[in-house]
Formats: structure tokens, C-alpha cells, sequence
């Protein structure tokens, strides 16, 4: 017998299933957050409903917003639940389940007035957004944002009803600028680098193709924190409903699993006020980008060079990637050879520690993290988790060759096809983009790196691409097996 989840039905949640402390009814909204996922729910919202079980901070409950049609799918089944989520934390060794309450409403996505006319109210303090690395319009090979794209351009003409995030951002703001309010703070959870400044340019550079005085004003008067948001968190699938259902008898359309460890950094520069989050373990600092940088390079540099040659091996979870000693081992190697040599020191922090942390966590065997969700939008993640750290060793004329089998194994993988033969479906918005360069880059590898928005610079240093090359010509005469074992052999 399961208890289906619901406001009404939280006094009869099983014993071993924690439910809020406080008075749902009692919340008032104070944050509006974009982007309303598994990694939204298991990070921001679980640390607000903290705050919350404390006995504090129950002015800056959230409200869901959105700009997709597709985000109209969740909505609907959070809605269903009364705005509840489940979150399931998984070890080898704990699970434990406990129901958030932290989100009080979901304004339709897409809605742009309404969510304008929410982003007015002067209860609302902070717009969060966790809207993917692809979802900030930049470039990627100079990492600045791309006033040019075509969603920006249309949201720029005089009288648009946005349609970005930006747009109705700024629109929000607009608003509170003319109606004399004080301006909401702005700030991205969004696992991008010096994600605080990739916001506000964002914001700011749309705002200089409508109004140059509106951008000052924003530019002078809001602020954009940088942080670190860091916790593992898989998509949610019937596996996950079912093992909720079957060892927790809860009946969630949507939870959320995720590991025990979670981490956010941030930095202290609110426009009008925060919730107290330090109370219950969110790190405030003068400076996020030490943290950013090592938690970028290591974590999701690492899981960038597991997911390539687990996906070519036909592995599918994580757990099972880190049990193969060729993709641990490269793993290893890389990380201490080419990575964390590129990771300036970090306060109060040991690197190897870190790492082998990290190593611990991507092994977990309940999490089921899976290698094609690593593998996905590579075309927005290299730039950010990989190229920068190839570009650091080539100034420092240091080696680069596990970095570059990395790319080679990206590209191998964009070719569509696994080792054994099994085609690999579209894991990339540019994916056509992607297997058409891969294809020709079998007979010349630098086709590959000629993708001048992806690799910048990074593709013209001969060291690199004489690296690339060789390592891809080996992966395709080899195989991803043998070319590991000769690269963990010191013999690539």
C-alpha cells in the first residue's frame, strides 16, 4: 500500500519518510526560480526546506517559472502533488527518503506577463535560474555571450513579448526600475564558470540592444553572485519511481535521487537581502572562483573523461564505468598528470583529498547515474570543462596527450557509433553538426578541430592538434581497450 503524495495526504507519510516541520500555509514567496529540474529540487529547494525545518527564512519560499513547452510536463505532475517533491539520498551503505516542501507555486512556463507580473512584486528578492550550460547564450569558443542569436535578437525588438529567460528578466526589472522598487538579485545555480558574470552579461548585453540607459542602470543597481553548486544528480525514471514506491510506499510522479554529498559556494552580494542559508551549510565567500575552478577542472573535467570511452565500451551506469580498471585508470592518470596540475590552490582545501572524493562519489552503485547522460551536450561542456585546461598546459608547454585522447575520444564518439557497432543516438543539440565533422575527421583528424566556436585557439597549437591526431588514428585502428591500456602504460 502506497501513500500518494500530496499536502493532504503528509501526516499519513510512512515512518521512515520525513515530511516538512513547518506550515506550508504559512510561506510566502520571496525567490522565483527558472529552471525547475532533478538538480533544482535536490540542491537549492533542499537546502531552503532546511532552512525552513530550522524555524527561519519562511519569507523566501520558491516559485517555479519556466520559457520551454516541454517544462509544462513537470509542472502538471508537481502540480498534482501540491508543489512536493520527494528526494531519495543513495550510498552504498544509506538511503534515505524525505519529502521538501520549500516550493509553493509554478507559474505556467512560458506565461511571460504572468511571470512578469510576479517578477514585479517587491516580495520577490531573488531570481535563481538553473537553465543548463546551454541555456546562457555564448559562445563558445570566446566564452562571451552572443548578442547575435536569433532568440536575443527577437527579444530585443521594440515591443517583443520575450521569450528568453533574459527577456523576462529584464522585462522584470524593467518593471521594477519604473515602479521605483528595488531590483531582485540575480543568481544562476547553474554549474558554469564564473557563472555570476555569465549571467549578468547576458542580461546586460540584452538590455544594451534595447535601452543603453536600462543597461547601466542594471549594471550599477543589481547584483549577479557567483557560486558553486555542486551535487550528483541522475534523471528520474520509472526505476526510480518504482524503488521509491516499493521501499519507501510513496507515490511520487517525479522524485528525485541524487547522493548524499551536496555543496554550495557563494558569494555575499545580494541586492535586497538572502535567506540565512549559512545555517545550514551553504559556504559564503568573498570569492567563489577558486572553488568554481577546482570543482569544474576535477568533477566535471572527470566525468567528461569516464563518459567517452564508458560510452564506447557500451557501458551504461557510472558506477559500472568506475568498476572497468581502463576507465579508472585513465581516469586517475589523467586527473593527477594533466587536470589538477592546472588547479591553482583552493583556501582550507587539499586537491588529492578532493579528488579522491570525487573518485569516491562517482563510483557510488546506487546513485544509477547513467554514461549517456555524462556524454550529453558535449558541445557546450567541452568548452567550459576541458578545452580551458588544454589551453593552460599548452601555455605552461607542458604535455598534453591525455587531454588530447579526451577530445579524440569525444570525437570517436560523435561518429555514432560504438566499438561493438551499436549506434549511438543524438546526445547533442548540434549532434548532425557533430557526426558529419566526425566522419570526415576519421580520414583527417583536424577536421575535428577546426570547429573554430568549440576549440578556438586550442585547435590551431600543433602540439595539440599532432596529439589529436595520433590519439584519434590509434582509437580507430585499436579500439578505445587497447588505446587506454597503451595510454595507461605511458606507451600512447
Amino acid at each position: 500500500m502506497t501513500v500518494k503524495l500530496s499536502s493532504s495526504n503528509l501526516s499519513r507519510l510512512p515512518a521512515n519518510v520525513a515530511g516538512p516541520k513547518y506550515d506550508r500555509a504559512a510561506l510566502r514567496p520571496g525567490i522565483v526560480h527558472f529552471g525547475v529540474g532533478n538538480f533544482h529540487r535536490s540542491h537549492q529547494a533542499v537546502y531552503l526546506d532546511d532552512l525552513f525545518n530550522s524555524g527561519v527564512g519562511h519569507d523566501w519560499a520558491l516559485v517555479g517559472a519556466g520559457v520551454f513547452e516541454g517544462e509544462k510536463i513537470g509542472r502538471g505532475k508537481l502540480e498534482e502533488q501540491d508543489w512536493l517533491t520527494t528526494v531519495v539520498e543513495q550510498d552504498e551503505g544509506h538511503m534515505s527518503a524525505r519529502v521538501t516542501g520549500a516550493m509553493i507555486d509554478f507559474l505556467m512556463p512560458g506565461d511571460a506577463a504572468g511571470i512578469i507580473e510576479r517578477l514585479a512584486d517587491p516580495a520577490i528578492k531573488i531570481v535563481s535560474l538553473t537553465i543548463t550550460e546551454g541555456g546562457y547564450f555564448i559562445d563558445p569558443a570566446s566564452g562571451k555571450f552572443n548578442p547575435a542569436h536569433p532568440d536575443i535578437v527577437a527579444d530585443a525588438q521594440p515591443g517583443a513579448t520575450p521569450k528568453t529567460v533574459f527577456g523576462i528578466i529584464l522585462a522584470g526589472l524593467l518593471r521594477r526600475r519604473d515602479e521605483d522598487t528595488v531590483p531582485f538579485t540575480v543568481m544562476s545555480c547553474d554549474n558554469i564558470p564564473h557563472n555570476g558574470h555569465v549571467t549578468s552579461d547576458g542580461v546586460i548585453g540584452l538590455a544594451r540592444l534595447i535601452d543603453e540607459d536600462l543597461a547601466s542602470w542594471v549594471s550599477s543597481n543589481v547584483a549577479f553572485p557567483n557560486g558553486m553548486v555542486d551535487r550528483i544528480t541522475p534523471a528520474t525514471t520509472d526505476r526510480e519511481r518504482g524503488i521509491l514506491a516499493k521501499d519507501f510506499g510513496v507515490e511520487d510522479a517525479w522524485p528525485v535521487f541524487c547522493e548524499p554529498f551536496r555543496q554550495w559556494v557563494l558569494e555575499d552580494r545580494f541586492t535586497d537581502g538572502r535567506p540565512p542559508l549559512e545555517k545550514v551549510g551553504v559556504q559564503f565567500v568573498k570569492d567563489v572562483a577558486p572553488y568554481e575552478l577546482m570543482k569544474i577542472r576535477i568533477l566535471n573535467g572527470g566525468h567528461a573523461t569516464i563518459a567517452y570511452p564508458a560510452g564506447l565500451m557500451d557501458i551504461h551506469f557510472v558506477h559500472e564505468a568506475m568498476q572497468e580498471p581502463l576507465v579508472r585508470g585513465f581516469l586517475d592518470k589523467l586527473e593527477h598528470d594533466e587536470i589538477i596540475p592546472t588547479v591553482p590552490p583552493v583556501p582550507n582545501t587539499v586537491l588529492e583529498d578532493y579528488y579522491q572524493l570525487i573518485e569516491k562519489r562517482f563510483s557510488n552503485p546506487k546513485i544509477g547515474d547513467t554514461v549517456r547522460r555524462l556524454c550529453l551536450d558535449g558541445s557546450n561542456r567541452q568548452p567550459k570543462f576541458i578545452i580551458p585546461a588544454i589551453s593552460d598546459r599548452l601555455k605552461a608547454r607542458k604535455g598534453v596527450a591525455g587531454l588530447a585522447l579526451e577530445s579524440a575520444l569525444w570525437c570517436r564518439y560523435c561518429f555514432g557509433t560504438s566499438d561493438s557497432g551499436a549506434v549511438i543516438e543524438p546526445n547533442d543539440p548540434s549532434w548532425d553538426r557533430l557526426q558529419a565533422t566526425a566522419k570526415a575527421a576519421k580520414e583527417t583528424p583536424a577536421a575535428w578541430l577546426a570547429m573554430e566556436d568549440i576549440y578556438g585557439d586550442v585547435g590551431r597549437a600543433t602540439t595539440f592538434v599532432e596529439a589529436f591526431g595520433h590519439a584519434l588514428n590509434v582509437l580507430w585502428a585499436s579500439g578505445a581497450r587497447a588505446t587506454l591500456t597503451r595510454y595507461i602504460a605511458g606507451k600512447l
